[in-house]
């Protein structure tokens, strides 16, 4: 799903509002996340999981195209852990697939 999707999905959802105020919603939101893992505070959203920022240590890498050795400098990254509703959610089993004829009507 990409931003626009989102957008477009919670602007269909929500009739009241309109796409330029879901958008503003939802850039507020982003904004005001990125901001506080920036300052490194942690974002938890009960039920889907919990971002934080994690710190990658310097350490020598190789350029893959021409095999030299580079220095690749000490950095932050963003990581996600997704929480116990949301994995629940995702390998919740399929349901059964209904008994009858398959294979769009032909016989098998």
């Amino acid at each position: 799903m990409t931003r626009s999707e989102l957008i477009a999905g919670l602007a269909e959802d929500n009739p009241h509002l309109t796409v330029a105020e879901v958008e503003r919603i939802v850039s507020a939101l982003f904004d005001e996340m990125t901001a506080a893992l920036a300052r490194g505070e942690r974002v938890e959203l009960r039920g889907f999981g919990a971002f934080t920022v994690k710190s990658r240590q310097a350490r020598a890498g190789r350029n893959p195209r021409t095999g030299e050795t580079v220095q690749v400098a000490q950095k932050s990254v963003p990581f996600f852990k997704a929480g116990k509703e949301l994995r629940e959610r995702i390998n919740k089993p399929a349901p059964a697939p209904a008994k009858g004829k398959k294979n769009g009507g032909a016989e098998t």
